[in-house]
């Protein structure tokens, strides 16, 4: 899978640090193009945008919601989303479960890493418990939640690559493997 080029992302213009113009500079030592300030010499770094996630587990079932908007519209996958400046992973997490599926859920742990090099993004996965079972649409981003056992996740109406890595991976925990 390739990654992406700077001319697919919102690419700045101008210096964060001083407002004069970028341009493109190759880095030999990097073997690479980066974006770098004409005027203090800063280097602008395109990175990826990270995102937290929790696969909620209670009674040996995994929630999902169906996406409300794209990207994966009508699709399946877990509560999660961008992490805010100043938030760590774990806390966007248990933020994103709470406003999505309107659920507080404890965290027992990392549950995995994946990436989306194509756009930019590693999506941070958590393994979580919710105390209840009365999850709720929460916001506007899914039209309906819904509790899988293992043998009933819809795998061919997940959302993403790493939605099914991750969900792969809990059934392979699950049983052993």
């Amino acid at each position: 899978m390739s990654t992406v080029s700077p001319e697919q992302l919102a690419t700045p213009r101008y210096c964060q640090v001083c407002g004069s113009p970028l341009i493109e500079r190759y880095f030999e030592y990097e073997a690479r193009t980066r974006l770098q300030c004409e005027g203090c010499g800063f280097v602008h770094y395109l990175n990826p945008r990270v995102v937290a996630a929790v696969i909620i587990e209670h009674d040996g079932r995994v929630l999902l919601q169906r996406r409300a908007m794209e990207p994966g519209v009508g699709l399946w996958t877990f509560p999660g989303g961008f992490l805010e400046i100043g938030e760590r992973p774990e806390e966007g997490a248990v933020r994103e479960a709470k406003e999505e599926v309107g659920l507080d859920v404890e965290l027992a742990g990392l549950h995995g890493v994946y990436s989306r090099p194509h756009v930019g993004i590693v999506l941070v996965v958590y393994a979580g418990t919710s105390a209840s079972d009365a999850a709720v649409v929460g916001d506007y981003e899914s039209t309906e939640v819904a509790w899988f056992a293992a043998g009933a996740i819809p795998w061919d109406e997940l959302a993403f690559d790493t939605t099914r890595a991750a969900l792969e991976d809990w059934v392979g925990q699950r049983d052993g493997r």
